[in-house]
């Protein structure tokens, strides 16, 4: 497996994976996701890969894409809050055919060792109610949580 920066010829891997993703969510909160969509099309994806402030890695075995991690810099406004630089990962898959490989944490651990080269003093994310498996995963990768996103049903 190699990990590298998200290149075009990407995009119909990439693709299949937010699909993958967007059904879990779907399964989670049919409240809020629609199936059969993703959260980028094609040239949204083709932008993200050309800008250094989101940079999206992906896992490869061969010319398969089996992973990936939609990352982006972000730096606090010191007025209000400590200054400090972070990686937000927006998103992370890993294929279900390939799951059970390893290939979540050697993404997770590439993340880790780039936010922490390029300055970074922390990784944050999101992560539903409900997916326990991510939840889980994210719990062993270290990660604990920062704050809490409630909602009430009106």
């Amino acid at each position: 497996m190699n990990i590298r920066r998200a290149a075009k010829k990407d995009i119909p891997g990439v693709l299949n994976l937010l699909s993958q993703v967007l059904e879990v969510h779907a399964g989670i909160r049919p409240d809020i996701f629609v199936p059969g969509t993703t959260k980028y099309d094609s040239d949204e994806l083709s932008e993200m890969f050309r800008d250094d402030t989101r940079p999206v890695y992906v896992a490869c075995d061969g010319d398969t894409i089996i992973g990936y991690a939609f990352c982006q810099i972000k730096e606090t406004d010191a007025s209000t809050m400590v200054a400090r630089k972070t990686v937000f990962i927006d998103d992370l898959c890993v294929d279900e055919a390939a799951r059970g490989r390893h290939v979540a944490s050697d993404l997770f651990e590439f993340v880790r060792s780039w936010a922490k080269s390029i300055g970074c003093g922390d990784i944050t994310l999101n992560v539903w109610e409900g997916n326990d498996a991510a939840i889980s995963f994210y719990r062993a990768m270290g990660m604990s949580v920062r704050e809490m996103q409630m909602e009430l049903f009106i």
